[in-house]
């Protein structure tokens, strides 16, 4: 048994991956923005390194796993909000817990999106990629939120792929879940938006599983791919959309 940190576990996917690790018997330290065991706010550089000082404080440097699934949707105005949770509030706390991960050749979980592979700004997620967040900010704020939330997404699974092999030469296995449509407080206030939530309700009923996702669907995932079953499974996007990406991109793989 060992000691998970999940980001973003106070509510939704996030709070149904720590539950499923207790439950397996693993200690979990949750990081969100409130009703967490460390608060902090990763929309901010300052946030993020007093998040990790208090990772490495809480876990004694003894890490079996991260899970970086705090995110913001694409119903929130903020723009830069979306860029700076979405992407460098996982990547920057991936990295600044490189060392820790690597002493315990921890796993690496990133949640991504299955609208990651939906079209977007390149030139945002070169900003992303390059580290540049005052570049993608700006960027962002002259785009449309959807676009920027599946930039988002796809910078960081990018991330993730371009970082799989140097990550693993220490140990680390790193790989990410594109969650579908899923019921959680974030999606609810998607459906809820006039300005999304006729195409949300569409979009649901396109399902080819005939449901929307679960929480615990996306946890059943996180623990396979965290677990030692999991052992040979290194920089995968694996969907969980009930058959979603299949159907919009099927020959795509």
């Amino acid at each position: 048994m060992g000691t998970y940190v999940i980001t973003g576990g106070a509510s939704g996917i996030g709070a149904a991956i720590a539950l499923q690790l207790r439950t397996e018997g693993h200690r979990t330290v949750v990081v969100d923005i409130q009703a967490a065991d460390i608060v902090a706010d990763l929309a901010t550089a300052d946030g993020r390194n007093a998040a990790i000082a208090a990772i490495r404080e809480a876990t004694k440097d003894e890490l079996a796993g991260l899970v970086a699934c705090a995110g913001v949707g694409s119903h929130v105005p903020d723009r830069e909000l979306i860029t700076a949770v979405n992407y460098f509030g996982a990547v920057e706390l991936v990295e600044g817990l490189r060392d820790v991960l690597a002493q315990q050749r921890a796993a690496v979980l990133l949640i991504s999106s299955n609208s990651a592979p939906m079209p977007t700004e390149a030139k945002y997620v070169e900003a992303l990629l390059s580290g540049d967040e005052s570049a993608a900010g700006a960027i962002a704020r002259d785009m449309q939120s959807q676009p920027v939330y599946s930039g988002s997404k796809k910078a960081l699974t990018l991330w993730m792929r371009r970082n799989t092999q140097a990550y693993a030469a220490q140990g680390i296995r790193m790989n990410a879940i594109g969650p579908g449509y899923t019921k959680t407080p974030l999606s609810a206030a998607v459906e809820d938006n006039p300005e999304y939530g006729d195409a949300i309700k569409r979009f649901i009923a396109s399902i080819p599983i005939g449901r929307p996702g679960e929480p615990q669907d996306m946890a059943d995932a996180a623990s396979f791919l965290l677990g030692d079953r999991a052992g040979f499974i290194c920089g995968v996007m694996l969907f969980v959309d009930g058959g979603h990406d299949a159907m919009l991109r099927p020959d795509q793989f």
